[in-house]
């Protein structure tokens, strides 16, 4: 067993250092050892293998929410998201700091993926604050930290991934992501009123008074918000309404989209041309490395390399609460190196056994992953919030790393109340399912 883990672990780091894709990587291998290892006909079970995995019906829901975040991306959705919350945030300690939060919780609920949360919301709001004279440091940390919401708020891309390869249901896991996904950005929230009531000087004097907008600033408000209230309606509200599946509520969700878009006259050809390019181009890279961590995680579970981790791991006798803290670190090292997809698809089929011989719940473990993928989304030098962020305020990637530790610390002492507190996760699914 340790020549096969050794083997897997050369392999695997070779061609990453090689250069190669991600997706191919796991795929080949997976292929490599299953060939060493095992005398089997490999140009059968592959192509068998390729055909079953790409046509799983859960990975549906996939490109349609990836097609409805690029419609949403080139339309003005981020200047009437800003303008709709600054009248709710004024309200607040901070004031118009609380826009990138509330605004990337709100987008979260429509888009399922990071990066395009942050995009969308940071291409709007970091202009409108830094202008106003609020602090660059909390203005481009809270948008970091608050974009990561994207991966746990429901609809979530890296959840439907995890149900498919750890066959979860992807109903519960976007509702135990509810709870968590709004209570993480109140914490968010939180530390902003703290952080700007100890140093005042981070709202400009002008604003640093909280108040009351009045009844047409609030009705104005209400209609800039329209749009995304009603994308949030068209998925989550069919969805949870019984009226569609999570792939048919994606569905609705591509039509809602481009329902706005054509409300706002952004349906131009160039604009539909970019929209079908980098929605094909999105999907292809992530259809290759689910199909190559399937292909290494089968390889892996034939040759008993999961359940020969578990067993070393529950050789060591560590508490459950050790485990997860020992997880937390792992992955914390791993996202300095990797994205937090590659993470997912690389690590799920050792760590997944592990979880579930320590007792651990698939669904809260889902929800654990994702809160530690949306870490690794913000650690350097790999956080790819961070140069999305990089690429709308050409600063350094250090400064905003640095900037965002606050909101880092947060969520790893989340992760720690959760697993403290697994019900944060798993008592509205198991209500839902009473």
């Amino acid at each position: 067993m340790l020549e096969i883990v050794l083997t897997m672990f050369v392999v695997l780091f070779a061609f990453l250092a090689g250069g190669l894709w991600i997706g191919w990587t796991l795929a080949v291998t997976g292929t490599v050892l299953l060939a060493v290892f095992r005398d089997i006909p490999l140009d059968k079970l592959l192509a068998q293998y390729t055909w079953n995995i790409l046509t799983t019906q859960e990975l549906l829901a996939l490109p349609l929410f990836i097609i409805m975040g690029e419609i949403l991306f080139r339309t003005r959705l981020s200047q009437t998201l800003f303008r709709g919350l600054s009248p709710w945030a004024a309200m607040l300690p901070g004031r118009l700091l609380h826009v990138n939060v509330i605004g990337c919780t709100i987008f979260a609920a429509i888009s399922g993926s990071s990066a395009a949360t942050t995009q969308v919301v940071g291409r709007i709001s970091l202009t409108e604050l830094l202008k106003r004279g609020y602090s660059k440091d909390v203005a481009v940390g809270s948008l970091a930290g608050a974009g990561t919401l994207g991966f746990l708020i429901p609809p979530s891309n890296i959840m439907i991934i995890y149900g498919v390869l750890g066959d979860v249901s992807i109903a519960k896991l976007f509702t135990a992501g509810f709870i968590p996904g709004f209570l993480l950005a109140g914490c968010f929230m939180g530390w902003i009123m703290i952080h700007t009531a100890l140093k005042p000087e981070l709202v400009p004097e002008a604003e640093r008074k909280v108040r009351i907008a009045s009844a047409a600033e609030f009705l104005t408000s209400i209609r800039e918000l329209g749009p995304a209230v009603f994308l949030i309606l068209c998925v989550l509200g069919s969805m949870y309404g019984g009226l569609a599946t999570p792939s048919e509520a994606a569905a609705v969700g591509v039509l809602g989209a481009l329902v706005v878009a054509g409300i706002q006259r952004e349906l131009s050809l160039p604009a539909l041309k970019a929209i079908a390019i980098g929605s094909v181009q999105t999907c292809a890279m992530i259809a290759l490395i689910v199909l190559g961590a399937s292909i290494l995680g089968s390889a892996a579970a034939f040759l008993g390399i999961p359940a020969a981790v578990a067993e070393f791991v529950s050789s060591l006798g560590l508490s459950s609460f050790m485990l997860i803290v020992a997880l937390i670190i792992f992955y914390l090292i791993l996202g300095c190196f990797l994205d937090g997809f590659s993470m997912i698809v690389m690590t799920l089929p050792i760590v997944m056994p592990i979880v579930k011989a320590a007792g651990f719940d698939p669904i809260w473990f889902g929800v654990f992953l994702v809160l530690v993928v949306e870490m690794a989304q913000i650690t350097p030098p790999v956080g790819f919030n961070l140069f999305v962020i990089q690429g709308l305020t050409d600063d350094g990637l250090g400064y905003i790393a640095r900037v965002t530790l606050p909101f880092l610390a947060i969520m790893v002492l989340f992760t720690m109340a959760l697993a403290v507190f697994p019900d944060i996760a798993l008592w509205l699914p198991r209500y839902l399912s009473s």
